[in-house]
């Protein structure tokens, strides 16, 4: 049985992650940082699993500001592939923290490509690299194309990116990168555009909210399925050879035209409830990213499966029926939680 050790297990893309692996027969470990509130929601469903002894899934607490606790488990655990999907990931975040980001995302991944050099593991590791580093490069964006970060999210991913590149060329690491353009889901984090989007469109239908409050409408970005894209992460290593790969839809739509189909889905005008709010405009935007994935779809044979419109509608279906879940428990416990939460989170 092959072994895969995750970081950022806990979230969109490494929750999808766990799933797949678990279900091709791999034993899964996930790193999972220390908090004083439970952030195990996406995975708690795979943890009952455990619970039945069904599901060969460990969780481990380590950092990827921690050296130590990286390289202790790795030598513990010696792992067959490992994927480094931790992060600080909202880039709009990354402005107001970009230390702290720069610790997570550039110097965290330096960690972990040293720790599992100085084990002297033979493991294949992967590293999600992003579109942000692109930045303002014009579309389409392909393997060759110049980057210009936009974002301190954007640079410390780049910087991520290149030192896996240069610990494949120096230590002969199997290391492959995965530029991976946005990718979405019913368990995408609620601050980022598009969960924020259909999060609020289901208290809106439902009543419990009246507004949404967003930036720039004009943005236009390559929106795939988050299921898709793990499928694509573990594709690249199982290649003979390590390299890097875009991968998108190849299609570009604006924040407008998301929230247009969004509220079409619903029944609703977007124009009676949008809100734009130049708070939530980055000092350096991001205008267009488009992918040429021409490269993952030839040497991977990996194709998305999901497209545009249907993933508007699996989110914003997804979030009408949790929010019609959490009224038929209480209505009144729903709009304490609604009180808690920011509607311009």
């Amino acid at each position: 049985m092959k072994k895969a050790l995750l970081t950022g297990c806990t979230g969109q893309d490494g929750s999808y992650l766990t799933e797949f692996l678990l279900a091709g027969g791999y034993e899964v470990h996930g790193i999972k940082r220390r908090s004083s509130s439970l952030n195990t929601d996406r995975i708690d469903h795979i943890y009952r699993d455990v619970h039945e002894c069904r599901t060969p899934f460990f969780l481990h607490y380590g950092d990827l500001t921690d050296a130590s606790s990286l390289a202790t488990m790795l030598h513990d655990i010696r792992p067959d592939e490992v994927y480094n999907l931790g992060a600080q990931s909202h880039v709009k975040v990354s402005f107001d923290i970009p230390e702290y980001t720069a610790d997570v995302v550039a110097t965290g991944t330096l960690r972990l490509l040293e720790a599992v050099r100085r084990t002297g593991l033979k493991c294949r590791f992967y590293q999600a690299s992003s579109s942000e580093m692109f930045g303002s490069a014009a579309p389409p964006q392909r393997e060759s194309t110049p980057f210009h970060p936009r974002s301190p999210y954007g640079c410390a991913k780049l910087f991520g990116h290149s030192i896996t590149v240069n610990y494949r060329e120096s230590y002969g690491a199997h290391a492959s990168s995965g530029i991976l353009f946005n990718h979405e889901s019913p368990r995408r984090g609620e601050t980022f555009v598009t969960r924020k989007i259909t999060r609020a469109l289901a208290r809106i239908k439902c009543g419990i909210q009246s507004k949404l409050y967003l930036g720039n409408l004009e943005a236009r970005r390559d929106w795939g399925y988050a299921p898709d894209y793990v499928r694509a992460m573990w594709l690249m290593l199982q290649q003979d050879t390590p390299d890097d790969y875009v991968v998108g839809t190849g299609e570009a739509h604006t924040v407008r035209e998301f929230v247009e189909l969004a509220f079409e889905r619903a029944g609703l005008d977007w124009k009676e409830h949008v809100v734009i709010d130049p708070a939530y405009f980055r000092p350096a935007e991001v205008d267009f990213l488009l992918a040429d994935c021409t490269k993952a779809r030839r040497e991977l044979g990996w194709e998305p499966t999901v497209t545009f419109r249907e993933l508007v509608r699996i989110m914003v279906d997804a979030d009408l029926d949790q929010v019609e879940r959490q009224i038929a428990g209480g209505l009144d416990e729903l709009r304490r939680a609604a009180a808690g939460v920011s509607t311009r989170a």
